[in-house]
């Protein structure tokens, strides 16, 4: 007994520094939204995005949210990304989901990374949902799609230049609130 036991664990020890190489969230990320109906035409078109695997995002009245990612040129990994957002209203929960935001071209890649971006809460985003009542949003207005994570159908379009998308993850998280996304840009060392 204590022989097996060894051996799992030893099992378990070697194989955390191989984990990353198992599991890469930002990959996994991507493909969920390339499989997950519209949000994965603008792969084909988009100049850039920028992809957060996990933000996490809570609330009694005011709330908030953090998550943190990876900017991409032309499928080039270019830079590291922060988002912030504070909220205030009738809010209470819990909640986390991934987001990307499209570039349409340069110049929106530009006004992204050029410092501190920041969506004001009247920026709409497009909630790919796995399930009625899970969604994410930006503020102001948006549209969600139910369905599972490859066969939502959305209806996403640029606006300023950029497009949103989330997935919900889990959590519940009842929200009628004003709010706004904050995102920073570290270049790639």
């Amino acid at each position: 007994m204590f022989r097996r036991l060894a051996s799992v664990l030893a099992f378990l020890v070697l194989s955390v520094p191989l984990a990353p190489v198992w599991a890469d969230e930002y990959t996994d990320t991507i493909d969920i939204f390339k499989n997950a109906g519209e949000s994965g035409q603008f792969f084909k078109t988009a100049y850039g995005y920028a992809v957060f695997p996990t933000i996490g995002k809570g609330g009694l009245v005011v709330g908030g949210a953090y998550g943190t990612g990876r900017v991409y040129e032309q499928g080039r990994y270019i830079g590291d990304s922060s988002m912030t957002q504070v909220s205030v209203g009738l809010q209470l929960g819990g909640q986390a989901y991934s987001e990307i935001v499209f570039f349409q071209d340069q110049r929106s890649l530009k006004e992204f990374t050029g410092g501190n971006f920041e969506f004001g809460a009247d920026a709409s985003v497009v909630a790919i949902t796995a399930g009625a009542g899970a969604r994410a949003n930006t503020g102001g207005s948006s549209a969600g799609a139910s369905g599972g994570k490859h066969d939502a159908t959305t209806a996403g379009s640029y606006n300023k230049g950029m497009a949103t998308f989330t997935v919900a993850k889990g959590g519940l998280m009842y929200e009628a609130s004003i709010n706004g996304q904050k995102f920073g840009f570290k270049p790639r060392q």
